[in-house]
């Protein structure tokens, strides 16, 4: 399974292959991913094995442009919905490097290592390419100057990347909600023969050692300042491009689900 994932996401990072071919490639991988953590989840816990253990792992991300905040946002989003806490170091505004500092399971961290690339490229694909059109919009509607329309552009750019993550969060939580439903006496995981139990409970409990164990390795944590910068129009678009992206997660693009997503925001 684990080569399979890796295959599906070298093809997702293929310079050669179409926005909609690399969604596709990393959706499958996505919904791979996490059929299996759940169902050797629910396995364990049928043969009396200890659960899953609990880990870290630190995930560097970039600070180019000056969004590096915007992106640990974002992917902390998208990590929580897998179950994981995260801390971060060196956290500024910089255009430096910052780290974060995942706590999970060892199953959701492994996910996160191979899925977290594929989902910031396409990210940041859809950013570069939004960021650029509202640019050239809001150029034609008046002289801005070379600095303002930069300025826009980095706003709009963070608003964007926030937003997505936060999307792309919500419909993990809902794919895993589902499955939760499906362990039924009625339904099962991966269309099996045999029904799925304990998918709820299981997630559950996890969800609570990973607090624990969070907990103790970070006692005291000094929250971050939030950025001042915000485009309603980047949040909005950075939003409906999440919702709208292709991660394998049993919702069709353009679906996904109700929205979170007020008009005012």
């Amino acid at each position: 399974m684990v080569e399979r994932v890796r295959g599906l996401l070298r093809m997702a990072e293929d310079p050669a292959v179409t926005d909609a071919e690399s969604q596709a490639f990393t959706a499958k991988a996505a919904e791979l991913m996490t059929r299996h953590a759940i169902a050797e989840a629910e396995a364990r816990a049928e043969r009396g094995e200890a659960p899953d253990a609990i880990s870290r792992m630190d995930y560097t991300v970039s600070g180019v442009g000056g969004h590096g905040k915007a992106r640990v946002r974002a992917l902390a989003d998208i990590a929580a919905a897998y179950g994981c806490q995260s801390a971060v170091r060196g956290n500024n505004s910089e255009n430096t490097e910052r780290v974060m500092i995942l706590v999970g399971t060892v199953s959701a961290l492994d996910a996160l290592r191979m899925l977290l690339p594929s989902i910031s490229m396409q990210m940041e694909a859809s950013a570069k390419f939004m960021s650029s059109s509202h640019v050239s919009d809001i150029r034609e509607l008046r002289n801005y100057t070379r600095s303002e329309l930069e300025t826009e552009r980095k706003r709009y750019y963070r608003s964007f990347v926030r937003a997505y993550g936060q999307a792309v969060a919500e419909r993990i939580r809902e794919f895993r909600a589902r499955l939760q439903e499906m362990a039924s006496p009625e339904g099962s995981v991966g269309g099996g023969e045999e029904p799925a139990r304990g998918a709820e409970l299981v997630l559950r409990d996890d969800v609570h050692r990973v607090n624990e164990e969070f907990h103790r390795q970070f006692p005291q944590l000094r929250k971050h300042r939030p950025e001042r910068t915000h485009s309603a129009a980047g949040y909005r678009a950075g939003y409906r491009r999440g919702r709208q992206a292709e991660l394998g997660l049993d919702t069709p693009v353009g679906g996904g689900g109700t929205s979170a997503l007020a008009e005012s925001d």
